[in-house]
């Protein structure tokens, strides 16, 4: 299996160099030049298997330059029972009829992005081994929220990697500020910025293509790599829920082998939702990709109109994770569906930094609907959704996932396509707790987070993650704050350059 670049796509590295690269020297994303294929025996062959074995099975056939060795020793390590709070690591919940919950939560900063970031380090430290000759690695990671904590719990006290992460300071749940300033480990760091989650991630593109800084690390021996979706080896890990909730819904006997689902996805930098489009090219029966966008819906318009334009107003929302206005897996998608055309993808992408909009081909839009749906939800909807979605089947949503309840039960009653689908839900409504208390049983104003933490469990009856509740007595260790256009020296800052 070897890997390309999107913006140009004579390159040719393996995984183990697009892991510890990260980006494409020219700034594209590496994808596989081809995609293994599973057939409806193969998968049902997985039904009978541990998590852990599952994702053996899919990632082998992408890591193809991992020894047996190399790869038990990354997934059983990543996916060990004593970070996971389910034996199931992502557990299958059927909520009604054909309406089935993916928890994506249970690991141990309780958001999905656990999924992938808890095997990440395992993938980042043999790839290095193979590519990097003994270079430290420094992590470069923008968040909205649950990739800053899911990344540096990863990472904390990783040989030869240091972990710099930068949040927006108005723009993250104070559960998930908590989560990251509290981080433990000796060679992590966390700076918040003045500004949102696209104005990080650009600064962060930016720092990882320029040349002066890559030499001034160089002289260190350091180079730079990601722990964001951008980074091949934090996206291949998410395929394989989508197999494992299909097996998941055999076994429970809501599917049978060969039936189709719907995915409905709540997606902000599409690397979730794009996963589940690798798993459907693979030969996983998904009919509908279906895109559940917040307020900030530029997703939305472009998968409806061909037209992706971020000159719009940016809103901070309840479900934070995705208040992004820059998709940056778009990008993967874009040259997947357009027949691998590199030389268009680079100007599309170009335009969108130039003149932040640019606009698809008719039948590249077309293609693409084929394939995906999507819808998104307002603040109001997600607070009533919430509510009615406990008050009726007792179950409680964090905000992300009711965004993508409303957008399915909207999708159903406008297509009528009620097939078995899945619902991803990415995190624990804890992390969340003063929207969704709100939203259950109205006003929090005078509770501090923890206290609604308590009164959530006193109302729902639902478990109170551990990870989350330890955090009350944990000391703050950062405090920086900068300007998006000073991340660059604030970087050499953390690194004591």
């Amino acid at each position: 299996m070897l890997y390309t670049s999107t913006r140009d796509n004579s390159i040719r590295v393996s995984a183990a160099q697009a892991i510890a690269q990260g980006i494409s020297e020219e700034g594209g994303l590496f994808v596989p030049v081809e995609l293994p294929q599973f057939s409806i025996e193969k998968i049902s062959s997985m039904v009978s298997m541990s998590y852990i074995d599952r994702a053996k099975t899919v990632l082998k056939e992408f890591l193809t330059d991992f020894s047996d060795e190399e790869l038990n020793y990354c997934v059983e390590g990543a996916y060990a029972a004593e970070k996971f709070s389910s034996s199931k690591v992502a557990p299958t919940v059927n909520v009604d009829g054909n309406k089935n919950i993916l928890e994506l939560w249970h690991g141990p900063t309780c958001a999905f992005k656990d999924m992938a970031l808890q095997l990440l380090p395992y993938l980042m430290t043999v790839s290095a081994k193979k590519t990097a000759d003994g270079k430290t690695i420094v992590i470069l990671v923008a968040t909205s929220g649950d990739t800053g904590k899911a990344a540096l719990e990863g990472f904390k006290n990783v040989d030869n990697t240091k972990i710099l992460v930068f949040y927006p300071v108005d723009g993250v749940s104070p559960m998930q500020k908590l989560q990251m300033t509290t981080q433990e480990g000796d060679n992590v760091a966390v700076c918040a910025i003045n500004g949102n989650f696209d104005d990080a991630q650009s600064a962060v593109k930016s720092i990882f293509t320029n040349s002066e800084i890559k030499a001034q690390l160089a002289e260190k021996n350091m180079m730079f790599s990601s722990a964001n979706s951008i980074n091949w080896g934090r996206l291949v890990p998410q395929i394989v829920y989508y197999f494992s909730t299909y097996c998941d819904m055999l076994e429970m006997g809501k599917i049978k082998a060969g039936d189709e689902i719907n995915v409905v996805v709540p997606t902000g930098n599409f690397g979730n939702i794009l996963a589940g489009y690798y798993a459907k090219k693979m030969g996983l029966p998904i009919k509908k990709l279906v895109c559940a966008s917040n307020s900030n819906n530029v997703l939305t318009d472009f998968l409806k109109t061909g037209t992706y334009n971020k000159n719009r107003d940016f809103y901070t929302t309840t479900s934070p994770s995705m208040d992004i206005l820059i998709s940056s897996n778009l990008e993967r998608l874009l040259y997947h569906m357009s027949g691998e055309n590199a030389e268009l993808v680079a100007d599309l992408m170009t335009q969108l930094a130039d003149n932040g909009e640019y606009t698809v081909s008719d039948e590249l839009i077309a293609d693409i609907k084929e394939v995906f749906s999507a819808g998104f939800t307002s603040e109001e909807s997600v607070d009533s959704t919430i509510k009615n979605h406990f008050n009726s089947y007792n179950y409680l949503c964090d905000t992300h996932t009711a965004v993508a309840v409303k957008v399915y039960d909207d999708y159903v009653a406008e297509t009528g396509d009620d097939i078995p689908t899945v619902i991803d839900s990415t995190a624990s409504p804890y992390k969340f707790s003063a929207s969704v208390l709100n939203a259950v049983n109205g006003d929090t104003a005078q509770l501090d987070e923890f206290e609604m933490v308590d009164e959530l469990n006193k109302v729902t009856g639902a478990d109170v993650p551990k990870p989350l509740a330890s955090l009350k007595d944990k000391t703050v260790r950062f405090t920086d704050v900068c300007n998006k256009e000073d991340m660059s020296q604030m970087v050499f800052k953390l690194l004591d350059l």
